[in-house]
């Protein structure tokens, strides 16, 4: 060889040695060695450089990307990632104290990952679950995710999480007839300048799809066809399995996946659906009409029964109490308007409501009383603290007729109310603790 030059250029200009071959020079972060003339044939000689290095190389050690298809509108992707940061690894232990006084160059806090434009509900965990710290902005021809990790990661640190989101089938998806074929990228952009060592790409194909192809603008490697079974399935999905190593920025393009569907099968889901709830609603009706007893149990049915009775008895009591809450409201509203005629008519309603209600007691009593003759005593008790409490209102309703009409002071009124008032609550809680024995 007449002449030879060879020139290095170098990550950073920090330059610690180099083997200095005469004649040789460095200009900041290049080096030139030579030229050398005539050199012999099959002549070497060891070229050695140690320069400083701190820029970060984050290395996707293990990607897969799934894609599910659905004839329903949507393609649900989901990317799982192993990362590590390839570069200098980091000497000694970590300080997060000594990190944040002086923040490291080398370690990666975040990068920015790009969606399509049309991505939408959008998420990012990892083990131990969602990573709230991330950024989305929605820019006019894609979505930028800003992914920031639980952890800066220094040299030889490594982080896993996955990210996922789903876009409309009608972008990606396109047919003639029964024939479909989807468009999608292989994958979309990572981070600047990423390198993937072990990309898998699965796409799962509704149910019952067939003849399927696969066209790539570059070479990929097609494991064999999978199964994935998930709701509503009986055979199972078709999963598409590629596999390409050593991806890099220029295998952002796209791929097509062609297979035939028959559009009639986008009723089986409904149908299956309809036939579940079908089946249940007989099984129940079947179920409740069935009597597994060998024989009725009369002490058992009589006790449901009287447990029936009184619950009943108890709602009636509380209705009562509220048709009385309704006779004083009444009485107030009169002591204030003293419009006779409006008095009159709502007390007539009123006690309608408390002929219908007290009716309605009898007849739970009487039926309480053939079940359980035990309670006979309790009943008649009932009765006559409601004869008390029913005298208690009639009183005053007398008393708020005689100081509307003027035929007693007003402090009559008040002494007669509080009396009255002060009987009527104590009949009350004798009812309620009453009712509670049954």
């Amino acid at each position: 060889m007449k002449q030879q030059t060879t020139a290095v250029k170098l990550a950073s200009s920090s330059i610690e040695s180099y083997t200095k071959l005469k004649p040789s020079s460095s200009n900041e972060a290049t080096l030139t060695f030579g030229p050398y003339k005539d050199v012999q044939p099959f002549s070497s000689s060891k070229m050695d450089i140690h320069f400083e290095n701190n820029q970060p190389f984050l290395t996707v050690n293990q990607m897969t990307r799934w894609l599910e298809v659905s004839h329903w509108g949507n393609v649900a992707v989901e990317e799982s990632y192993h990362m590590t940061h390839s570069g200098a690894t980091l000497k000694g232990h970590f300080s997060r104290y000594d990190y944040q006084r002086s923040p490291v160059h080398a370690a990666i806090k975040s990068f920015k990952t790009v969606l399509p434009a049309s991505a939408k509900d959008v998420y990012y965990r990892d083990e131990i679950g969602n990573i709230s710290t991330s950024n989305m902005n929605n820019q006019d021809d894609s979505v930028e995710l800003e992914i920031r990790p639980r952890f800066p990661l220094f040299g030889g640190w490594q982080t896993r999480y996955y990210m996922g989101y789903n876009v409309p089938t009608f972008e990606y998806l396109f047919n003639r007839g029964d024939k479909y074929i989807l468009n999608m990228r292989l994958v979309d952009h990572i981070f600047d300048d990423f390198v993937v060592d072990h990309l898998e790409v699965k796409v799962v194909l509704p149910e019952g799809a067939r003849d399927i192809q696969v066209s790539s603008p570059f070479a990929v490697s097609q494991a064999p066809q999978e199964l994935h079974k998930t709701y509503l399935d009986t055979t199972g999905r078709p999963v598409v399995v590629l596999k390409k190593n050593n991806v890099v920025d220029s295998h952002i393009q796209d791929f097509q996946v062609q297979y035939t569907f028959k559009k009639v099968l986008l009723l089986q889901e409904p149908f299956l659906c309809i036939a579940a709830f079908y089946i249940l609603f007989i099984t129940v009706i079947g179920i409740v009409r069935l009597d597994f007893s060998i024989a009725k149990d009369a002490a058992q049915e009589s006790k449901l029964k009287i447990a029936s009775l009184l619950d009943d008895l108890r709602y009636a009591v509380d209705q009562r109490s509220s048709v009385y809450a309704a006779f004083d409201n009444a009485i107030d509203k009169f002591k204030s308007s003293k419009d006779s005629t409006a008095f009159a008519n709502t007390m007539k309603k009123n006690q309608a409501d408390y002929t219908n209600v007290c009716s309605k007691i009898d007849a739970l009593g009487a039926n309480l009383l053939k079940e359980d003759p035990d309670t006979s005593e309790k009943l008649v008790d009932l009765k006559k603290k409601e004869t008390e409490r029913k005298a208690n209102l009639e009183q005053l309703v007398t008393l708020a007729t005689k100081v509307v009409s003027g035929k007693i002071t007003r402090q009559q009124f008040s002494d007669g109310e509080a009396s009255t008032k002060t009987k009527k609550e104590k009949i009350e809680d004798e009812i309620d603790a009453l009712v509670a024995s049954f």
